[in-house]
């Protein structure tokens, strides 16, 4: 199930294809690889889990956001992750950016945040099952929420949203995908 719109969230750039004709992809960044797009995302975790076939391994998504004021206009800028993790050996992440123009309260921008998670699993999840075997993998969804300060009170309504939709959710202090890795690009 995915939650909301698409077309309000996802951030899209133009891209110039190979024949010349600009095509609307949504892009990652990789600290080591750049700009890449959803498919070149799962390629690199395939080659990524192919090179330790045998080791075990976690592909987390997670999004966190930063709201500032820019010329005295609310902007929020969300910030989603793809983690693939070799358990005790490392990973590598893909994010991802989005900016509003808006001002959100607390419960909306965690609300926004899980789903912005969920939607990016929901178009991450079937590629990844046609590239390599989910036997290969453990998938889970971080969210930026914990029993400690002003999110507490949200804990069992966001864990609900994705368990509700299928797939693991982890919270703080678990949720690195979403409070440390994404956060570090807000």
């Amino acid at each position: 199930m995915i939650w909301g719109s698409e077309s309000d969230i996802i951030s899209l750039k133009m891209i110039e294809t190979s024949d010349g004709v600009s095509n609307s992809k949504e892009v990652f960044w990789s600290p080591t690889k750049g700009e890449l797009t959803l498919a070149l995302v799962i390629t690199e975790i395939s080659s990524f889990i192919n090179e330790h076939k045998h080791a075990s391994y976690r592909v987390v998504v997670g999004t966190d956001s930063q709201a500032k004021r820019i010329n005295g206009d609310a902007e929020i800028d969300f910030v989603s992750a793809i983690v693939i993790h070799r358990i005790g050996r490392g990973g590598r992440y893909f994010y991802n950016k989005h900016r509003e123009h808006k001002k959100y309260v607390l419960r909306d921008k965690i609300y926004t945040e899980t789903l912005l998670s969920l939607q990016l699993a929901e178009r991450l999840v079937p590629e990844l099952r046609r590239a390599i075997p989910a036997s290969s993998y453990d998938l889970e969804i971080h969210i930026d929420v914990g029993p400690i300060g002003p999110t507490r009170d949200m804990i069992k309504e966001v864990v609900g949203m994705v368990t509700g939709s299928g797939y693991v959710a982890k919270t703080k202090p678990e949720s690195y995908g979403a409070s440390s890795i994404a956060d570090k690009h807000t």
